[in-house]
């Protein structure tokens, strides 16, 4: 079997199918986050240029952190630094850079929107995106499997030797399972919030529930199928995945107290009445 083709040409040009795949990615997670914010009632006009702005700065912060994390591959080839085409592209960096940068233009741009309510809304979008883009993202590029295996699911991959671990598929299963998730607590969590008739609802929970499931995945794959006994880009890998998960640990903490509190909160009268949802 024949790794899948990493480039192709149309006339004198080449494209990359993991850059395209991975445009795709960045476009229809943004376009599923603007329908979520039009759907809580926010604007979107201004969410164009923070688009372009986050995708920016997870391209920056992803390269920066594979290129760190792999330095004595670069030390003598600086300028592959910025072969991006070739793969190369680490999610933790690209959370380190875009979701600060983010933040900070949702807030100058729509401040009504809380921290935890915008990355809740955000992280549906994310999941969606993370599972795209692992499949037309690192199965697509140069060295995108992970360890050597002889079983039958390996598959071959431009630039590596035999049978490897198609890490990427795997990762888009998990990922595609943590978007469904969130998607049922969600409308769990909506539900409590109508039938106590407040919008102000607590928010963290989709992200807390995010941070902690991603980053055990993420540490896991990259633990178990990917990374390299005592190799200082695999110990940060993992290292960020645990910071994720007591993060979320101590944001969850904080929202299950409120979503509690919530909950316990009698409802307004008529609230919830059948006699009364049913009409006259």
């Amino acid at each position: 079997m024949r790794p899948v083709p990493t480039a192709f040409h149309i006339g004198p040009v080449e494209f990359h199918t993991y850059g395209i795949g991975l445009a795709i990615a960045f476009y229809v997670a943004w376009r599923y986050l603007v329908a979520r914010t039009a759907a809580r009632g926010h604007p979107t006009g201004w969410m164009v240029g923070f688009g372009i702005w986050t995708v920016a700065a997870a391209l920056v912060g992803a390269r920066l952190f594979h290129v760190l994390t792999h330095l004595s591959a670069y030390t003598s080839q600086p300028l592959q630094a910025l072969a991006v085409w070739h793969g190369g592209l680490a999610s933790f960096g690209g959370l380190l850079f875009a979701v600060p940068v983010a933040l900070w233009i949702a807030r100058r741009n729509c401040p009504e929107v809380g921290v935890l309510e915008g990355l809740d809304i955000a992280m549906p979008a994310l999941a969606a995106g993370w599972a795209i883009g692992r499949l037309l993202g690192p199965q697509l590029m140069v060295a995108g499997g992970g360890h050597r295996t002889t079983q039958w699911f390996g598959m071959y991959y431009a630039g590596q030797a035999g049978r490897r671990i198609p890490v990427p598929i795997i990762q888009a299963i998990e990922d595609a399972l943590l978007l469904v998730l969130l998607l049922v607590v969600e409308h769990q969590l909506d539900a409590i919030a109508a039938r106590h008739a407040q919008a102000a609802a607590p928010h963290g929970a989709l992200t807390a529930i995010a941070m902690v499931v991603w980053g055990i995945a993420r540490g896991l794959d990259e633990r178990l199928w990917l990374g390299q006994d005592g190799h200082l880009g695999s110990l940060l890998v993992q290292a960020a995945g645990v910071a994720l998960v007591v993060g979320g640990v101590v944001i969850g903490v904080g929202a299950l107290r409120r979503w509690l509190a919530f909950a316990r909160t009698p409802a307004p009268p008529g609230v919830g009445d059948p006699a009364r949802l049913s009409g006259p």
